[in-house]
């Protein structure tokens, strides 16, 4: 079943009569969701939503099982607040990007290719979750917000980061960006399959190959960037 129900876990309180200071009760919260997020992208990238059992989050998490059944009343829930907490936890490593001059499109953009590659580690389990997704969003359609509301963010920064360069180019910016993703995602499934044609490498160059041709850039993807 999907459900996962349970009533609001009882607050702990001092029992000296002290009042808790309501900004560290909700310090201690968001703490707690956090490791409870980060619990279970671990668990579900290595066990699929399906089979996830949310005593292993809670021991994960060092939380109890109704702290977790009070912020996450079902299946889709869990894994739609996991999903987007991992694109977040990555996205971290871009959204400084978008906010450095000294960096240009090109590097931005190599750099991007980088990020959205399934790399062992936290990317690949980024992408174990975006699979659960579309899996699972094809019959729970309230799923759909979630995914719309993902890759408008990843569409955007893409559009926004090579928009003045595409227009020199005489291409359209968000056309370019809905070729680049789905390029990706395309990709990206065949090596998270283990398609023996379509490895880390292939991927890269045929990515960057789009990439370069439509934008100008050197079609060499094994160049390297500086770490800002």
């Amino acid at each position: 079943m999907s459900d996962l129900h349970a009533d609001p876990p009882a607050q702990t309180r001092p029992n000296n009569g002290s009042r808790i200071d309501p900004a560290d009760e909700a310090e201690q919260a968001a703490g707690a969701r956090e490791r409870i997020l980060s619990a279970a992208v671990s668990r579900i990238a290595s066990e699929g939503i399906d089979d996830v059992r949310i005593a292993r989050i809670a021991v994960d998490a060092g939380v109890s099982p109704a702290l977790v059944h009070y912020h996450f009343d079902s299946r889709e829930t869990l894994l739609a607040e996991a999903l987007t907490y991992s694109y977040h936890r990555i996205g971290n490593v871009r959204i400084p990007e978008r906010e450095a001059p000294d960096l240009s499109t090109e590097e931005q953009m190599r750099r991007m290719l980088e990020i959205y590659l399934p790399i062992p580690g936290e990317q690949r389990q980024d992408w174990m979750l975006w699979v659960e997704l579309w899996l699972r969003a094809i019959r729970h359609p309230e799923l759909a917000p979630t995914s719309a509301r993902l890759y408008a963010d990843m569409h955007e920064w893409v559009r926004d980061a090579i928009a003045a360069e595409a227009n020199a180019a005489g291409r359209d910016p968000d056309d370019f960006a809905d070729h680049l993703l789905a390029l990706i995602d395309g990709c990206g499934v065949r090596g998270m399959i283990g398609d023996p044609g379509m490895d880390l490498e292939r991927m890269r160059e045929l990515i960057w190959s789009f990439i370069a041709s439509e934008l100008g850039y050197d079609p060499d993807p094994a160049l390297e960037v500086e770490a800002a």
